[in-house]
């Protein structure tokens, strides 16, 4: 049974601040790897600006090499939108794994906005890893004060005793300034060294169409 970590996001791009979040929840964690979640569309950011899947998913492959993680447009494939219904799907798909959700304090800043939240956190265990100038907004919200009892330290949780939710682990480690919007803001033209690449799931193992576009908002 491997214990893996769940990072969504749009990856537009995928940066080395990714790979750097997820390894230190790799091992903070005692995680076998981290699964990148590609996004097709997420429902709490605008459609201006973002990227075909495909590229995302290249851009995210691209970084995982040589690590325990994997780069998957799994949501795209199980015709999910929400995370609360990627996240049953994929406990259903692979139930001989153990799943915990990442996400960084942003997240959780707003994660009473995600549809069903609270069913997100009866689903698997939640991470969060903390982001500067988000710290506050953090703890102050909904989600927190719902959260907060069933709260167990990193060292425990990587012990493998607390694999039942609702469970929230916090981890903090040194800020990490890259970011997808300064990358696209420096290098606009991003995604077009991407557009003629052979993709390949490598969770589901599905081929991705290179031209397949981000669904509509």
């Amino acid at each position: 049974m491997k214990r893996i970590g769940l990072l969504g996001g749009s990856f537009n791009p995928a940066h080395g601040g990714h790979r750097r979040v997820s390894l230190f929840a790799l091992e903070a964690l005692g995680l076998d790897e981290v699964w990148w979640l590609v996004s097709p569309g997420n429902p709490l950011k605008l459609k201006a600006g973002m990227a075909p899947l495909a590229a995302r998913l290249a851009s995210a492959k691209a970084w995982s090499r040589r690590a325990p993680i994997r780069a998957t447009a799994i949501e795209s494939q199980l015709g999910t939108r929400y995370t609360v219904d990627t996240l049953r799907a994929v406990t259903r798909r692979y139930p001989k794994n153990r799943f915990v959700w990442l996400m960084g304090s942003d997240n959780l800043a707003q994660f009473h906005r995600w549809k069903d939240w609270r069913t997100i956190a009866r689903t698997m265990p939640i991470a969060v890893i903390a982001r500067p100038g988000y710290d506050s907004d953090a703890v102050a919200s909904p989600a927190m004060a719902w959260l907060r009892r069933n709260r167990v330290s990193a060292a425990r949780f990587s012990d493998g005793g607390e694999w039942s939710a609702p469970t929230l682990v916090t981890l903090r480690f040194d800020p990490d300034e890259r970011s997808a919007t300064a990358i696209r803001r420096g290098d606009p033209d991003w995604a077009s060294r991407y557009s003629d690449i052979t993709l390949r799931d490598p969770v589901t193992h599905r081929s991705i169409p290179i031209e397949e576009k981000a669904p509509a908002s």
